[in-house]
């Protein structure tokens, strides 16, 4: 039987040879959106998202503490995360740049917490805020799913720095 040897830190990982690395994983892509108390609508694509537990439902995301919306997050009582379908690589490119009105032509219906939830996606997970954790540089939020949807669209994905449709 192999012993476990104690955990010594690597010698420093480039920043840019480990993100390419990670680009070889593929990924889903999603939203996240949420409504502000003083009626404001925020979102951001992210593509780190995962399931956490299914008793109970937990999922989690992460958010760039350096993000524009950061603060947005911090303060909602509640978030939805929209998985992407492969025909809405042109909103994940929108949500994910800042300074442009991202809702404006979007169609989107609101959920009974008043959040967005985008319209022709794959997936919906609408959450309320159990606990964040400040890891490095981006923060993770774990959500408690209270409500969830699916329909059958191709999702879309992100590989080695491009969109893809995953079959």
């Amino acid at each position: 039987m192999p012993s476990l040897s104690p955990s010594v830190p690597s010698a420093a990982v480039d920043s840019r040879h480990f993100r390419q690395a990670l680009s070889q994983f593929a990924t889903g892509v999603t939203i996240v959106t949420a409504a502000l108390a003083d009626g404001r609508l925020v979102g951001v694509t992210i593509n780190s998202f995962s399931s956490v537990s299914l008793d109970p439902p937990l999922v989690l995301w992460s958010l760039a503490h350096t993000a524009g919306s950061m603060a947005a997050f911090q303060a909602a009582a509640g978030y939805v995360i929209n998985v992407l379908a492969d025909n809405q690589a042109e909103l994940a490119q929108r949500f994910a740049r800042p300074g442009e009105d991202r809702f404006d032509t979007v169609d989107f219906t609101l959920s009974p917490q008043g959040v967005p939830v985008l319209a022709g996606t794959v997936a919906t997970f609408e959450c309320r805020p159990r606990n964040r954790y400040a890891e490095g540089d981006h923060m993770i939020f774990v959500g408690a799913v209270e409500r969830c949807q699916f329909h059958p669209h191709r999702p879309l994905g992100f590989h080695r720095g491009r969109f893809i449709a995953i079959s």
